[in-house]
């Protein structure tokens, strides 16, 4: 790194500063009222900054949240506003920040993976992160798909202010969130970021509203979605813009997403964080108006490896030696076997030969169960000896799913 530019702790008078680099780089800049938003959930206690003689050139934080594994939900440090100024690019910065923060993360003791979403993707396998999940976007033609729900509708929806729905959002989240692999946790700073709703990060759409499907016993799910006013010859041509639809059961899921389509003066529904499994594939009758898409998702980073290859469950018992590469973090190098299944498992050290031999990337993209460990195989990137490669182990019965960026 740069000789003139040092690493430190951010300090809360860097706050202003950090908001502001953070808002240049992502070509996003901040006014008063996001300065504020993005202060309320900055750990300063986290964040490092780069500083050239008293000027923030660059930035790296992680938020304290869990996330939910295969089979459990564990501690993960959910790395946000990484970026460089453009004055500083190429100076060794970027690597110098992500080296001490994973070295952090590990001596803490907390955390045995860390996530975070990619602006550029080619960026962070350097430091060990793999591709973790990929994710459908859609486009929906909206009069041209027919919704066929599985049985009769039986919740009671309700239009909302989605802070004014504050605690029924919290209970369906978190009564969901056990089973839903890539999904974080949301303290109540992070409940009011995301529902804030400031007009510049709108372009152009309406506030964000909710709808809330009631069962007997209250909330049972709900829907955040905003709309894009629009007309052209033909009349009206708006875009209802979907932000999340929680759901516990088909019935309620169609309901949620057949109020969604059928919103007056709409013609399109767009929706950019479904899971490659999603339901609603397979709940209409012309998947093509979809107008389906894939994009990359979560990157995940293992800093601790025994630890978290056994705090997850896996799909069918293993027995396995997997020979590890890691070049920043020396702890997890050397050749471990992995015993155990769908209850438990148990990661030690041997000296036995491995069954297959792969980097510290590639066992991060298969942590979540998004990512087939023979793929990656058949594309050379782990290098199999033996005809025990745990791939079928390794992934899960649904697709992981996170829902939001952060």
């Amino acid at each position: 790194m740069d000789e003139s530019v040092s690493l430190r702790p951010a300090v809360d008078t860097d706050l202003d500063a950090i908001a502001d680099l953070v808002g240049f780089v992502f070509h996003d800049p901040a006014n008063e009222e996001l300065h504020a938003l993005e202060k309320a959930i900055t750990e300063v206690s986290r964040s490092l900054v780069a500083d050239d003689d008293g000027l923030v050139v660059a930035h790296a934080t992680a938020q304290t949240r869990d996330m939910t594994v295969p089979g459990a939900i564990i501690a993960a440090a959910h790395v946000t506003g990484v970026g460089v100024a453009p004055t500083h690019r190429r100076r060794g910065i970027l690597t110098a920040m992500m080296r001490r923060q994973l070295s952090e993360i590990a001596a803490a003791g907390r955390e045995p993976i860390a996530v975070l979403w990619a602006s550029e993707t080619k960026i962070y396998p350097r430091f060990g992160y793999g591709l973790a999940n990929l994710r459908l976007r859609f486009d929906v033609m909206t009069r041209e798909v027919r919704l066929t729900p599985p049985g009769p509708p039986s919740a009671r929806l309700r239009v909302s202010a989605p802070m004014a729905a504050l605690d029924d959002l919290k209970r369906v989240h978190e009564s969901q969130r056990a089973e839903r692999v890539g999904w974080s946790s949301r303290p109540e700073y992070w409940w009011r970021y995301l529902l804030a709703d400031p007009e510049s990060r709108r372009d152009g759409a309406t506030e964000t509203h909710a709808v809330i499907a009631d069962g007997p016993d209250g909330p049972i799910g709900y829907a955040l979605w905003r709309v894009v006013e629009r007309w052209n010859n033909h009349g009206p041509n708006g875009e209802v813009q979907v932000r999340e639809v929680v759901a516990p059961d088909p019935e309620t899921y169609a309901q949620l997403w057949g109020f969604l389509l059928g919103i007056d003066l709409t013609r399109s529904a767009s929706y950019g964080m479904a899971a490659l499994d999603e339901p609603l594939q397979y709940m209409v009758d012309e998947p093509r108006r979809l107008g389906i898409g894939v994009g990359d998702g979560l990157y995940l980073r293992i800093v601790d490896l025994p630890a978290a290859l056994e705090a997850r469950q896996y799909a069918t018992g293993l027995d396995v030696v997997v020979e590890v590469t890691d070049p920043l973090i020396e702890a997890n190098n050397g050749r471990w076997r992995l015993t155990g299944g769908p209850a438990k498992a148990t990661c030690t050290r041997t000296e036995d030969p491995p069954d297959f031999a792969c980097s510290i990337t590639e066992l991060g993209a298969v942590y979540l169960g998004g990512t087939s460990l023979a793929g990656l195989a058949a594309a050379g990137r782990v290098r199999q000896f033996t005809g025990n490669l745990p791939s079928v182990a390794f992934g899960w019965h649904r697709q992981p799913n996170p829902i939001e960026g952060f």
